[in-house]
């Protein structure tokens, strides 16, 4: 089979927070493939499930994923239906998506694998706003969201009751220590961890507004950190896709905490479908590397994850 002829099907938009996003990264997936000549299915993914078998019939050859976020659609829940359809599919299987997206699973199983990672555990959300869980500062999470929505850097007693009556994630979070410190994040595809860019968000982090808005952070490629750091950096980053059985495309996310000697790593997060939006990270670290953006596109595709 040709590649002019190869039948893709690229799934964007869902139903969480990061639909957006979703449908920002899956237009510009579109028009790349299309330009190098793939038959591209665009398909805006609703729940209306019936709908979306529709549209994969006939089966197309590969379904692209990476240009869809969040729950429900990273999290293992369209994987498992792919699997069932047999249909090869971009980037990990629905076990590692969901171990990447569970966020205290996924610590669990770095710490079982001797991977670096914050302290933390799991509250219910009225515990932490009724006694101190940790002490200042802290920050939580929702346990199953990406993009950083949700995530609270807690420096003050104010911070805290500022989300008391915000919160929307369930009715737990997970808390962890507040590693300072560098933003590092590493490019992985396949087996090999392609390099790492650092990150200086112009405010508190590196949250939604940063990652999606042109001006709020600046972007460092290669990261500006020792080289022996460096490949410290690609070294743990691998080590973290590999032990949740990640594949493809993934994106690990890192703190350098360089405000003590030695210097060390934490890992705090494996993206098992990094954005592709044009401020997205792993396009700049492979473009860094000679790959462009439809080479990128093109990898995934031919390189999917076939059904067992």
């Amino acid at each position: 089979m040709t590649k002019g002829k190869k039948r893709v099907a690229v799934l964007m938009g869902g139903w969480n927070g990061e639909r957006e996003v979703s449908l920002s990264s899956g237009r510009g997936v579109v028009n790349a493939l299309q330009e190098r000549g793939y038959d591209v299915v665009p398909i805006e993914l609703t729940r209306n499930l019936p709908f979306l078998l529709e549209m994969l019939d006939p089966k197309p050859d590969v379904i692209f994923m990476c240009s869809l976020h969040g729950r429900w659609v990273e999290d293992g829940c369209l994987q498992g239906m792919f699997e069932i359809l047999g249909i090869p599919y971009t980037n990990s299987s629905p076990l590692s998506s969901a171990l990447a997206m569970d966020k205290p699973m996924a610590l669990k199983v770095f710490r079982e694998a001797g991977i670096p990672c914050p302290n933390g555990k799991v509250v219910r959300i009225k515990e932490l706003f009724e006694k101190e869980i940790l002490p200042l500062p802290f920050v939580i999470k929702p346990l199953r969201e990406g993009s950083s929505l949700g995530v609270h850097i807690i420096q003050t007693h104010k911070d805290l009751k500022n989300i008391e009556k915000d919160w929307q994630y369930g009715d737990q979070c997970l808390v962890e220590v507040y590693i300072p410190g560098r933003e590092v994040q590493v490019a992985i595809l396949g087996d090999q961890a392609v390099g790492a860019i650092e990150i200086r968000p112009k405010q508190q982090f590196y949250d939604y507004t940063a990652k999606y808005s042109d001006g709020y952070a600046e972007h460092i490629m290669p990261a500006a950190i020792p080289e022996n750091a460096y490949q410290e950096a690609l070294e743990w980053a691998l080590k973290a896709h590999k032990s949740l059985g990640c594949e493809g495309v993934t994106r690990v996310d890192l703190r350098y905490d360089d405000t003590q000697n030695p210097a060390k790593f934490y890992v705090l997060e494996v993206n098992t479908q990094p954005g592709l939006t044009p401020l997205s990270l792993v396009p700049e670290i492979v473009a860094y590397h000679g790959m462009n953006y439809g080479d990128l596109l093109e990898w995934m595709i031919e390189n999917p994850r076939y059904p067992h």
